[in-house]
This record gives structure tokens, C-alpha cells and sequence, in this order.
């Protein structure tokens, strides 16, 4: 068994240590509950940050001491864990668990690989535009692991070749590698159940300040900027970082072709998937229209998320044979624990409203004279960079109401801050522990974190300049 690491074992007892010490104190920093709340954060902040637990197990922490310490009813604390924005994601985790369960997620990636090309270049954005677009609808952790063993076929093609595996071939190797890890980061932008820190947010808005960002509405934000990163971080990689001009091999295209004969002919369970999928997305960019036509239907997007999750579960395959898409066994491998995340972070939102403190950081933002744009640049720098070292997701959960009260403070929208601050948890580029899809293509052997560590750097300033134009003129302009 490996050895359990000092750090962890030190944030095991530093966690709850805090909290005593803040709880305790013989004097008050704010107010007795809002003390409270700012300790149980610290614990809760300090368990995510070194992992001492699951941050899944930490974000339990809420129920039990938010009403222990009288900070919230346990009813109150508990509605956060069945939060709607709970069960949207659930049904977003469900029609991810049916797209790999039938492959299909394969298959697309494969046919949009197929389609751009196979020069080199088009091959790495062939790579990257496959995993974006899988990455706005099943996990950027599943679109690598489906990526990864493509993508080193195509490069043993290189490694074997008359010349060996040449400067030209490392760079083509470290592109693909990067852009598939890097656009699985990208990609979940683009929709609301395409990563967890949108769910969060959108939740908080729900939760908190009664403001209901429609799946269109985001997306109608998040895939341009998805779109526009991708692209940036294509340019970064094959014009500037890692060019490989005069590569020249005609095999990868042999490489695609085998992986789709080997899948077959489109399968009905895939095209049954498909149809419940099309029908998904159809209803999410058109539910507006579609509830002012039929006035009174009420439809939002955790049912349309809900439905498509009973689809899978009760429209049979085979009635004969009793046999359907998924059933509940498939479960096993939904990740339950995020779900209990986003229940730990809402309440930890929660409480920090219900115990003014979100009210004294807004008026103590409010009589301050720092500028708008500098404090939005600073947000948007400190979660871009926090986020190469913690959960997006569990910083998002902290950072996300401290945000709402500056912007409350500020007198500004609230989603002219905190959209561009949420995204900006997505855009950990520069270290393979900031996200699962830097950690896969690291341990492939093909990525230095030398490497890693240049690139996403450059992409990390770059994508600082963008959210501070995002926020500056995009959001406005959708919001």
C-alpha cells in the first residue's frame, strides 16, 4: 500500500484544528454566527486543498455542523444537497454514463477526426475539436481516456517510421498530447453540464439570488468562448510552442479508418442514444420558445435533464427480452460524490448569506475606491491560478459568494463577475495535478512538465486577457 502522503496527513488535523481556533477565539472577527460559518469554511477549505479526505466527504461537513452550531436548520442545510441544479447535473452524469455505454462517444470523435484531415496539423485539431465537443456533454475525463490510446497509435506510426522519432515527431506528439488535455478543459464551457464549476454557479444564482441562466442562454456565451480558446490554444501549440512543419505521414488516416471499421456499422443502441440526445439538446436551446407557445407548461432545464435520464432508464431496447439502454447497476460508475460537492457548496453559500457575511464584504467592497475593471482582473487572475493547485470545482464553491458580494458591492450585475470568474476555474492549464485531463496525458510518457508548465503559462496569460474582455464586453452584451 503507498504511503499516505505528510501533506494530507497534516490537513487531517489542521482542518479541524482551525475551525477550534476561529470558533473559540475570546473575541468576535464579524458576528457570532458569521464566525461560525468562516470557521467551518476554513475547515471545510483546508480538507479540499490538501485532500485530506475525499472533497466529497468534506462537503458533508455542512450538514452536520451547520445545525449543530445553529447556523441553519438541518432542513434547510439539507434542501441544499436536492438543489434542482443537483438533479440537472445528475441527468447530464446519466446521459454521459448511456453515450460511453453504447460507444458513441467513440464514434463521434472518430468521424470528426476522419473529416478534418490527415496533415499533421489537421490531425491535432481533428483531436481537438473531437474532444471539445465530447467534452460539452460526458466528462473531460472520459473524452481523454477515449482520446488517449487514438491519439498513441497515431504517434507509434511516427516512433516506427525510416527516421526514427525526430524534433518534428516530439512536437507533433507533445501537441496532440496538450491540445487533447487542453480542449477537454476548454470544451466544458460551452454548456452547463459540460463541467461542474457552471453547475455550481448557475446553482448559487438559483439558490441564492433568484437568477435562472437558461442551458441556451450559457450556451449562447460559453461556446464562443469555448470556440475561441480552442483555437488559441491550436495556434499556441502547432505555429509557436511545437511546430512541426515538413512533418510529413499519410497513415494516421489508416489508424481512423481501422478504429471505425472496428466498431461497425452504427449500431441501434447507439442511434436509440442518439435520438433521446438530439432530443436532450433540442429542448434545452429551444425551451423558452416552447414554453411561451404552451403557456403554463413550465418546463426548466432539471426536467428536460430528468427526462432525458428516465429515457435511458425506461424506453426498452428489447421489451421482449426486458432489456434497456441503462439500468441502475450502470449507476455504479456515476460520480455520486460530485453531486454531494455541489450540495456542500451551496449550503457553504448558504450560510455565509444566511450569516451576513457575503452583506459585510459587499459594503465594505462598496465604500472602497478601487476600480471595477482592476478588481475583475484580479478575480479572474487569482481563480485562474488558485486552480492549478485546488478542485475547480470546491474553489468555486468558496470563491463564488465571496465574488457575489463584491459584485453586490460594486453595484454591478452580479453575472458580469462571476461568469468570467467561474470560467476562468476552467482554464488550468499549467500543471498536470489541475485537472484530471492534464494528469492522464502527463502519465503517457509523451509530456515533460517542463513542457506542460511553458505552455500553460502562455495560455494562462491568454486566457486572463480574454475573460477580462469577456467581461468587459461579452457578458453585457448576452446578459
Amino acid at each position: 500500500m503507498p504511503k499516505h502522503p505528510t501533506s494530507k496527513k497534516i490537513g487531517l488535523f489542521l482542518g479541524p484544528l482551525l475551525f477550534l481556533i476561529v470558533q473559540f477565539l475570546p473575541f468576535e472577527i464579524l458576528s457570532e454566527k458569521a464566525d461560525t460559518v468562516i470557521a467551518i469554511g476554513l475547515w471545510m477549505v483546508c480538507w479540499w486543498i490538501t485532500e485530506a479526505v475525499s472533497i466529497s466527504v468534506t462537503s458533508l461537513l455542512p450538514l452536520l455542523l451547520f445545525p449543530l452550531f445553529k447556523v441553519m436548520s438541518i432542513d434547510d442545510v439539507g434542501a441544499n444537497y436536492g438543489s434542482p441544479i443537483v438533479f440537472l447535473f445528475f441527468g447530464g452524469f446519466v446521459l454521459a454514463l448511456a453515450i460511453e455505454k453504447v460507444n458513441l462517444h467513440r464514434r463521434i470523435a472518430l468521424t470528426i477526426i476522419k473529416k478534418t484531415g490527415t496533415t499533421p496539423n489537421k490531425v491535432i485539431l481533428g483531436f481537438m475539436i473531437a474532444t471539445g465537443f465530447m467534452s460539452m456533454w460526458i466528462s473531460n475525463t472520459a473524452c481523454v481516456v477515449v482520446m488517449l490510446p487514438i491519439a498513441m497509435s497515431v504517434i507509434s506510426l511516427l516512433m516506427n517510421d525510416a527516421d526514427g522519432f525526430t524534433k518534428k515527431d516530439q512536437n507533433f506528439a507533445l501537441s496532440v498530447m496538450l491540445g487533447i488535455a487542453f480542449s477537454a478543459n476548454a470544451g466544458g464551457i460551452a454548456t452547463v453540464i459540460g463541467t461542474p464549476p457552471n453547475s455550481v454557479l448557475i446553482g448559487l444564482l438559483e439558490n441564492e439570488y433568484h437568477i435562472e441562466v437558461s442551458f441556451f442562454k450559457w450556451m449562447l456565451l460559453g461556446l464562443p468562448i469555448s470556440i475561441i480558446l480552442i483555437t488559441i490554444i491550436y495556434f499556441v501549440l502547432v505555429k509557436w510552442m511545437f511546430p512541426n512543419k515538413g512533418l510529413v505521414f499519410n497513415a494516421s488516416k489508416d489508424v481512423i479508418n481501422t478504429e471505425l471499421i472496428k466498431l461497425g456499422k452504427t449500431s441501434a443502441r447507439e442511434k436509440q442514444v442518439l435520438v433521446i440526445f438530439s432530443i436532450m439538446v433540442f429542448l434545452w436551446i429551444f425551451r423558452v420558445p416552447i414554453n411561451s407557445l404552451i403557456p403554463g407548461l413550465g418546463l426548466s432545464d432539471t426536467m428536460i435533464s430528468i427526462f432525458g435520464a428516465l429515457a435511458f432508464f425506461t424506453i426498452p431496447f428489447n421489451l421482449k427480452q426486458g432489456d434497456f439502454i441503462l439500468n441502475w447497476n450502470d449507476t455504479q460508475k456515476l460520480s455520486w460524490g460530485i453531486l454531494i460537492l455541489f450540495g456542500g457548496g451551496l449550503a457553504l453559500a448558504n450560510g455565509m448569506s444566511e450569516s451576513g457575511i457575503i452583506e459585510i464584504i459587499a459594503t465594505s467592497i462598496s465604500t472602497s475606491q478601487i476600480s471595477i475593471l482592476l478588481m475583475a482582473a484580479l478575480l479572474i487572475t487569482l481563480m485562474l491560478f488558485m486552480t492549478e493547485l485546488m478542485s475547480n470545482v470546491a474553489l468555486t464553491a468558496v470563491l463564488a459568494p465571496v465574488v457575489a458580494g463584491i459584485a453586490i458591492g460594486l453595484n454591478i450585475p452580479l453575472l458580469y463577475l462571476l461568469i468570467p470568474v467561474t470560467i476562468a476555474s476552467s482554464c488550468a492549464f499549467m500543471l498536470p495535478m489541475a485537472t484530471p485531463p492534464n494528469a492522464i496525458v502527463f502519465a503517457s510518457g509523451y509530456v515533460k512538465i517542463k513542457d506542460m508548465a511553458r505552455v500553460g503559462f502562455v495560455l494562462n496569460i491568454i486566457s486572463v486577457v480574454l475573460l477580462i474582455l469577456v467581461f468587459k464586453f461579452f457578458v453585457p452584451l448576452v446578459f
